[in-house]
């Protein structure tokens, strides 16, 4: 059938008629001719107009997609100025920050937030650099084999370690945690990965380092390449307390005045809030974390600058805090625990991702090497807790619904 086909035409006939599949179109094409193709088929198919899907904009050579088709379009409202104290941004600087959201009201809270934090002098925040990690499971025949396996990690550890860098410019591996139950044996690799988040040059080294030394020189297999103690694109406890890609802090002092004149509440109310809600509430509720709504804000600008969103199901296990202060003030501080980000890599190559990092000043071989992710994590920092504050606020004053029912409906 293959060697009859000669245009478009005839390839948008043959996968309408289920002769070919999705991903056999000829490597000639280039990403968007079959992109036009498959659209044409599924057109033809579902009598469904995919017009839309087809009109965007970015150079769909970057994008990370199979049965590539089109986009999703989704707004993009910004916030700023936010002042931030960092280590990689000073307070002379101003940045706006884009978010991607369909969430009405989400963008006016996250500015009303920003505005507290300018006339509060800006947050302070500040990054640990954890590292992205990657456990892959393996199997023993019971306790001996296992003891000897892991002595032979630890004598062996420069070996691995130097197999899993070999190839990359800026990937360090910082150290290999294990945990055992039963003949199940899982390596938690922990890796600095500069400006990349690094989920994938974690994953490759370790498949290296498994299949040409650890396995053959110690016959134990590896069952999987993860065994879901690395944590990725999940809550868990052992992320929660030591941390994974970026932990991040970031704080501010409001007066009662800030509180009173651009969050319309007081220190007696997000306090009380604060006890019953983040505390009690989550408590109650059995959650990881004590917030009010990090991953609204961690999943818009994911979006919005080509991050895995996937990952905000790990990113959001986060602490909100608010803390009385004399004269009807607060101390109000976030704390993530486990974000994973990178500046370089996946999605953020994308024309329009690009552009959103270059809004909050952000351009890939500007700076040292993880410098760019620093500042994009230290930007994040201050918009959660910017989001916190604001959402906290609506809900002490009762003002949460109305706000959704005048810009979100």
């Amino acid at each position: 059938m293959t060697s009859l086909i000669r245009n478009a035409t005839d390839w948008i006939e043959a996968l309408a008629e289920g002769e070919i599949k999705l991903h056999q179109l000829p490597k000639a094409f280039s990403r968007d001719e079959a992109a036009h193709i498959r659209r044409e088929a599924l057109q033809r198919i579902s009598a469904t107009s995919l017009h839309t899907i087809g009109c965007y904009t970015f150079d769909a050579k970057p994008a990370k997609c199979e049965n590539f088709i089109g986009a999703i379009q989704i707004p993009v409202g910004v916030v700023g100025p936010i002042v931030v104290n960092g280590q990689a941004i000073t307070a002379r600087e101003q940045i706006y920050a884009p978010l991607a959201t369909t969430e009405g009201a989400l963008v006016a809270s996250v500015s009303r937030g920003c505005s507290a934090l300018y006339a509060a002098g800006g947050a302070v925040v500040r990054v640990e650099d954890i590292g992205i990690t990657r456990a892959p499971v393996f199997r023993s025949s019971g306790i001996v084999q296992t003891q000897a396996f892991l002595a032979w990690i630890r004598s062996h550890y420069e070996e691995i370690k130097q197999l899993c860098e070999q190839g990359s410019a800026h990937l360090r591996l910082q150290d290999i945690e294990p945990a055992v139950v039963g003949t199940s044996i899982y390596l938690r690799f922990r890796f600095h990965s500069a400006d990349a988040m690094g989920m994938n040059m974690a994953s490759i080294a370790c498949d290296r380092a498994i299949r040409q030394l650890i396995t053959p020189e110690t016959g134990v297999r590896c069952i999987s390449i993860s065994g879901n103690y690395c944590v990725d694109k999940k809550p868990a406890q052992v992320n929660f307390l030591n941390g994974r890609g970026k932990r991040i802090h970031a704080e501010a002092h409001l007066s009662a005045d800030i509180l009173r004149d651009i969050l319309k509440t007081d220190a007696t109310a997000l306090c009380e809030l604060q006890y019953r809600k983040n505390l009690l509430g989550s408590a109650m509720a059995g959650a990881i974390g004590c917030n009010a709504h990090h991953a609204n804000i961690l999943a818009a600008i994911f979006i919005a600058t080509g991050q895995d969103v996937a990952q905000v199901a790990e990113s959001a296990i986060g602490i909100t805090c608010i803390e009385a202060r004399e004269n009807g003030g607060i101390y109000a501080s976030v704390m993530l625990p486990d974000t994973p980000l990178g500046t370089v890599g996946g999605g953020t190559a994308l024309d329009t991702q690009s552009e959103a990092l270059a809004l909050m000043g952000i351009v890939p071989g500007e700076r040292k090497p993880g410098a760019d992710v620093q500042r994009l994590a230290e930007i994040l920092g201050a918009l959660v807790l910017a989001g916190e504050l604001s959402i906290m606020a609506a809900q002490a004053s009762h003002h949460l619904v109305d706000a959704h029912v005048k810009l979100g409906r």
